[in-house]
């Protein structure tokens, strides 16, 4: 079998660094490992070609070529990936199609055309997938309601990867989530019992990036890396002598829940085996919001103390903050920002929220009959789309406090200044302590042009930025790495802000910070 596998383009979001990949001379931030996974459970004798759309387009060639198309897609990757069946199927060429976005809506990808639906999760549904081919079926749905021993799954095909032109490598060690946030589909694509690899299992995929050649950072992908706390122990006791013969070629960054800081020995082995940062799903801070949609880890301790305590464990925060919850109080939006301010979290991913296919808030609000019905009934999977449901406060106040907040958070001068005050506050307790590493022969370019845009173009910071650099150089010199590479990642979100503004100004047919008064410039 010649199969062609695809990976859709992304559109221009909060992750996608844009300009910063520009600028770095870099194509994505991470490669897309579910469908090099898959790639891995593949017949040994078919031939495959891959590409990440995001970083190297198939060519005309390649459709000709190929007699099966497999494609992986998240929802917010949805017009490329119609866009990639429909043309598979005007080409007379069989698709394959999974991962969460027709886990999640199958019907869209019947829709399009698609012939197979290899469903959930890979391990189990992919040799369901291949029986079928091998008996002749042309299309068919391949699901289960099991969860597959992770423990089985192969390593990943990374030798498929142009990695030098990304900024990190990802590895998984779980999948799921041990608790219930009413928003969150992770629970109800991948379970609330965690499941994990073995130590020494995982340790084989770094090896094997190591053995290709990467030195750098590495994305640990899990949604929650910290679900299995007894787990993730004896694979950071595994991973830090392996780090240490290694001469630590790594650099890790991970998701967490906020319960993180209740575990100092858990914050000590991930400053140890080389983490440097962690993002936290914190939503907000209001207590009753938080208990409305469940996310009740984040109510047992202050969440403004928890952040401390993870920054003096040597680890940088980026953070989820949501506005749309049932019940939300006026001025949600301004609390979210003073608790940005009063943390110094540099990135705070500011989003509406969402009702995902199939989770809970989604099966309440369908009850209640509160989703939106029509081309609008699944959401986007965009940070800055309106809610795809009827909220209990007015949409244009809601839409107001989003734009004003991600406009005044992102600011030049007070990005800046976050990014300083965060690696300033930084514990640095490991003595072989590592900050974010930029790809071989990246950096320097990276560098030159920060140097030349924020250093010299732009006269509103260009004082700020010489004495925070000079700072940083003098006081704290091992988290310059990670300074430049936030700085960097400036010239991506004061463009994205005005992207954002524009996209719910599009929604609303209005432009909310004018309506509130606000200067269209700051």
């Amino acid at each position: 079998m010649k199969a062609l596998l695809l990976y859709p383009e992304f559109p221009q979001s909060f992750w996608s660094y844009d300009r910063f990949m520009e600028i770095a001379g870099l194509k994505a931030t991470i490669p897309p490992l579910g469908i090099i996974t898959v790639a891995a459970l593949l017949p040994q004798n078919w031939e495959i070609r891959f590409y990440d759309r995001n970083v190297n387009p198939e060519t005309e060639a390649d459709w000709e070529w190929c007699e099966l198309v497999i494609l992986s897609a998240m929802l917010v990757q949805k017009p490329d990936f119609q866009a990639l069946i429909q043309k598979a199927v005007q080409l007379g060429k069989k698709v394959a199609v999974g991962g969460p976005y027709p886990t999640s809506v199958p019907q869209d990808a019947l829709d399009s055309g698609a012939n197979y639906l290899i469903l959930d999760e890979g391990e189990l549904t992919v040799p369901l997938f291949l029986e079928a081919i091998a008996q002749g079926q042309s299309q068919g749905i391949f699901r289960s309601g099991d969860k597959p021993d992770v423990t089985l799954s192969p390593i990943p095909r990374f030798d498929l990867l142009q990695r030098d032109d990304y900024l990190m490598m990802a590895v998984q060690f779980s999948r799921g989530c041990p608790f219930n946030c009413e928003f969150c589909d992770i629970i109800s694509l991948y379970g609330r019992k965690p499941r994990t690899k073995e130590p020494s299992q995982t340790l084989a995929e770094l090896q094997t990036l190591y053995d290709l050649g990467w030195r750098g950072s590495l994305f640990i992908v899990d949604d929650n890396f910290i679900g299995n706390q007894r787990n993730v122990k004896r694979f950071l006791r595994d991973l830090i002598p392996w780090m240490k013969q290694h001469d630590y070629p790594f650099t890790f960054i991970t998701e967490a829940s906020v319960n993180l800081a209740e575990d100092d020995e858990l914050l000590h082995l991930m400053a140890e085996a080389g983490f440097y940062s962690v993002f936290l799903g914190i939503e907000t801070p209001d207590q009753d919001s938080l208990q409305v949609t469940r996310k009740l880890q984040n109510t047992r301790n202050p969440l403004v103390e928890a952040c401390r305590k993870i920054n003096a464990a040597g680890l940088l925060i980026y953070a989820g903050f949501i506005l749309g919850f049932d019940g939300e109080r006026s001025g949600a939006g301004e609390r979210i920002q003073a608790f940005v301010e009063e943390t110094s979290i540099p990135q705070p991913m500011l989003g509406i929220l969402q009702a995902p296919p199939n989770t809970a808030l989604w099966n309440r609000l369908q009850q209640e009959q509160r989703l939106v019905e029509g081309d609008s009934i699944h959401p986007t999977g965009d940070q800055n789309s309106l809610m795809n449901f009827i909220p209990t406060r007015p949409i244009a106040e809601i839409a107001r406090e989003y734009v004003e907040g991600f406009w005044t958070l992102y600011e030049p001068s007070h990005y800046l200044r976050r990014c300083f005050q965060q690696c300033l506050g930084l514990g640095l307790q490991s003595k072989h302590k590592q900050t974010m590493q930029f790809p071989v022969g990246k950096g320097l370019r990276l560098i030159t042009q920060l140097i030349w845009h924020q250093g010299i173009r732009r006269g509103n910071i260009r004082g700020q930025f010489w004495r925070q650099l000079w700072t940083i150089w003098q006081k704290k010199p091992q988290v310059l790495n990670l300074y430049l590479g936030l700085c960097a990642a400036g010239e991506h979100f004061w463009e994205y802000r005005a992207l954002a503004r524009e996209r719910i100004t599009q929604q609303l047919g209005y432009d909310p910070l004018e309506v509130s008064g606000r200067p269209n410039q700051n």
